[in-house]
């Protein structure tokens, strides 16, 4: 089959297409058949073997697919690796049935990033109505999930994006406010965008000043919530600080919700549902062939897309 393989870790240079074997389902495992799988900016991370969790070489990148079982079940999954491939064996409890009314395109588009923006909005900054909430990269397929989620809990909605047509889109998804994310005095961009006053909550993924920027905006009992590293700057925060201005700091890996699954099945109950009424809405960038996976890491990495980069492993 074809596939993604990285033999070194070099960022997007050292994605090869090749031909590799395909693979054996092992006990408890199904081989699914990919339609679409998903790109995500974590992807970028993991060809430098820079993210949170260590990977081997050689490595298929790729944690998410939506593809169809070979008894033909429709179904989608999360993978810690192997999903830029034209097949993938999965665990049997780590399938997620797909309804008829969703698409491959979508299934593959809000799996990861809706189960992200879900416990962003919900378990980590515990949004409540009528407070107000900062998007960090609004316009990707997080952003425009968490966007639109902070919406239906009743929040105000700033949302940060690189360009006047990305703050078009994201204020078209519901956003109250938009701001520029590489503006010079971010801090101040994010306080005129919020009238003057402080925000309660941030969805912080950039690291660096991005971070000391957004932390100066948050009110007191705010809640600062980092789900990336996209600058590859850590941030160190001082206890004192937190005490002194009544703030805290969130952390979020996406992986922490496998060790509840009812939670996790819940959650993406309700994605699906948003879906199938109308509700949410996906926005696909574009959908490319797996060929092209390392133009679209740069692409992804030079903020040139708008929502979710599929890829189709069979162009």
């Amino acid at each position: 089959m074809k596939a993604i393989q990285l033999t070194e870790f070099s960022g997007a240079d050292a994605m090869e297409y090749v031909d590799v074997p395909d693979p054996d389902a092992g006990d408890g495992e199904v081989v699914v058949e990919i339609v679409r799988s998903g790109v995500n900016f974590a992807d970028t991370h993991v060809t430098r073997n820079d993210y949170l969790a260590k990977q081997e070489l050689p490595l298929i990148p790729g944690a998410e697919v939506s593809g169809r079982t070979e008894d033909g079940q429709r179904v989608a999954a999360m993978l810690m690796n192997g999903g830029y491939a034209q097949r993938v064996a999965v665990p049997e409890a780590a399938l997620v049935p797909v309804p008829d009314t969703v698409s491959d395109d979508q299934a593959a588009a809000i799996l990861l990033q809706g189960l992200t923006a879900h416990a962003l909005v919900h378990r980590c900054a515990r949004l409540e109505p009528g407070e107000t909430v900062v998007v960090e990269a609004a316009a990707g397929g997080t952003g425009i999930l968490a966007v639109q989620l902070a919406k239906r809990q009743g929040a105000r909605v700033i949302g940060l994006a690189s360009s006047p047509e990305k703050r078009e889109l994201v204020e078209r998804l519901g956003a109250d406010a938009t701001g520029d994310s590489r503006a010079d005095d971010l801090e101040a961009a994010i306080l005129e965008a919020n009238d003057g006053k402080p925000v309660d909550a941030v969805l912080e993924m950039s690291g660096g000043e991005a971070f000391e920027a957004s932390m100066r905006t948050l009110a007191p009992f705010g809640r600062m919530v980092t789900f990336g590293i996209a600058s590859r700057e850590q941030n160190e925060v001082a206890t004192g600080s937190l005490m002194r201005n009544s703030r805290s700091v969130v952390g979020f890996w996406l992986m922490h919700l496998f060790s509840d699954p009812v939670g996790m099945a819940e959650a993406v109950s309700e994605l699906f549902g948003a879906l199938e009424m109308g509700d949410l809405e996906v926005v696909i960038d574009s959908v490319r062939p797996l060929s092209e996976a390392r133009q679209v890491h740069e692409d992804l990495a030079a903020r040139r897309t708008q929502g979710k980069v599929l890829l189709d492993p069979h162009q």
